[in-house]
Parts: structure tokens; C-alpha cells; sequence
């Protein structure tokens, strides 16, 4: 069964741009790219860096410790050092909340 977390008052990302936000004490990057919003886990699997604090291209977001790579849409591992891939999100935004599902 799907969880799904409601986090009000956002203020979301401007295009290009990630913000962190905590999700029943959880920090999730939230991306915001072309017309969609997407939403991972915001910890590196290798060894916790922000993964908010990443360069965005291209759909994947770089971590700025270690340099492993991971796609924005799915979580997916697409470099190491990190061998596991972070968790993703569905994203809606009902006026001003956010509602991120796993």
C-alpha cells in the first residue's frame, strides 16, 4: 500500500532549482524540471551527503561529496561510489501543499 505524505505551506523550487523539505522527518529533495516536480530521498546511499546540495543536469542530480550520480524521476544509481539507489516519490501539489507518495 502506497504511504502518502501531505506537507503544507511549501514554497516550491523555481525551475532548475532543488529544495530540501522534510517529510515525516525525512529530507526529501524536491526538484523542479520543465514543467514537473520530483521528489528522492535526500541523503546519498554512500555515506549520507545532500544530495539537495547537488548539481542538477540533464534530469540527474550529483552529489557534492563523492560525486555518485542519481536520476531526479526514478532514484536510480547511475555512478558510484554509491551501489544503491535512493528512494523516489510521486509528486502533486494541491494549491499550496505538497503531497509526495511512495
Amino acid at each position: 500500500m502506497a504511504e502518502t505524505i501531505r506537507i503544507p505551506n511549501v514554497t516550491l523550487p523555481a525551475e532548475g532549482r532543488v529544495r530540501r523539505v522534510m517529510a515525516n522527518g525525512t529530507p526529501v529533495a524536491l526538484f523542479h524540471i520543465g514543467a514537473e516536480y520530483y521528489a528522492i530521498d535526500a541523503r546519498c546511499t554512500h555515506v549520507g551527503g545532500p544530495l539537495d546540495r547537488g548539481m542538477v543536469q540533464d534530469g540527474h542530480v550529483t552529489c557534492p561529496l563523492h560525486g555518485s550520480m542519481f536520476d531526479v524521476k526514478t532514484g536510480k544509481v547511475l555512478r558510484g561510489p554509491a551501489a544503491r539507489d535512493v528512494s523516489a516519490y510521486r509528486v502533486h501539489v494541491e494549491d499550496t501543499t505538497l503531497v509526495l507518495e511512495r
